[in-house]
């Protein structure tokens, strides 16, 4: 089985850096002159996986976009995954869930179980009940050849609230999240599997980003962060770093050959990150 940090560090090597997100909020679709329902819904998220699941690497549904129109709308992001990734698209499903025992297994196991119609290569996790309450997911993606990004340090106001705070020893929390993965990633070659989610324009907090894993940076594009901000907040970690783009590429919607066009912009201009 091959792990997913082995097929992301391939995947961004023959396509790029740059990750999708597929975000079909209201106004969006009022944009690309569709309903505010269901048809809506399908229409907008397999317009996007036509345009780009066969040139991107990563393509990132935000699975609450789905979930409000209730088992219609899973149903829809049941068939944007299996879709994508029969494109050659690497799944990163958004959905941030954290909980503790049995019920963060039965996330894992809606999300990182091969056998699950949900079934992604990655999802992002948030480790705020404890860096420990993520193992039933982290566990369940090591045995499934699937990745976790976890909620390090975002670029949100409220975060520093909790990522900033210090604990015991000195160290931030945000910090022993990093510190937490690079354990977890101690030996990957060519690759960890198990990322950070750390904005792009977080700007300086005074930690390296060295724990062999891929770096979910959103933030780019439309809300401001440049290559430039990449660099100087990554540092040598840049070339793992996965531009995360939504509002930047979906806005050249619903013209396929338009979307095409606005991600190979946005991996161009990144491209210098890959190393």
């Amino acid at each position: 089985m091959t792990s997913f940090g082995s097929r992301l560090h391939a995947a961004v090597r023959a396509r790029g850096p740059l990750c999708v997100g597929i975000d079909p909020h209201a106004t969006l679709l009022e944009a690309w002159g569709l309903g505010h329902d269901v048809a809506g819904l399908e229409r907008f998220s397999l317009t996007v996986v036509e345009a780009l699941a066969d040139r991107v690497a990563v393509l990132k549904p935000q699975s609450a976009f789905f979930e409000r129109f209730g088992s219609r709308g899973i149903a829809v992001l049941e068939r944007t995954i299996a879709d994508a990734r029969a494109a050659g698209a690497l799944v990163l499903l958004d959905v941030k869930r954290g909980d503790i025992g049995s019920t963060s297994q039965a996330y894992a196991d809606a999300y990182l179980d091969a056998g699950s119609p949900l079934f992604s290569d990655a999802v992002t996790v948030s480790p705020y009940l404890g860096f420990g309450s993520v193992r039933p997911m982290i566990d369940t993606a090591r045995a499934n050849g699937a990745g976790v990004f976890v909620l390090a340090l975002t670029s949100n106001p409220e975060g520093p609230q909790f990522q900033h705070a210090t604990t015991a020893s000195g160290r931030t929390v945000g910090g022993t999240v990093l510190d937490s993965l690079a354990d977890l990633n101690a030996g990957a070659d060519p690759l960890g599997s198990f990322g950070a989610v750390v904005g792009a324009t977080v700007g300086e907090v005074g930690e390296t980003f060295d724990f062999n894993g891929p770096i979910l940076a959103p933030g780019v594009g439309a809300q401001g962060g440049t290559p430039d901000d990449v660099r100087r907040v990554f540092g040598a970690a840049a070339a793992n770093v996965l531009p995360s783009s939504s509002r930047e590429v979906l806005g050249a919607g619903p013209s396929i050959g338009a979307l095409r066009d606005a991600a190979a912009r946005g991996n161009e201009q990144f491209a210098g990150l890959v190393g």
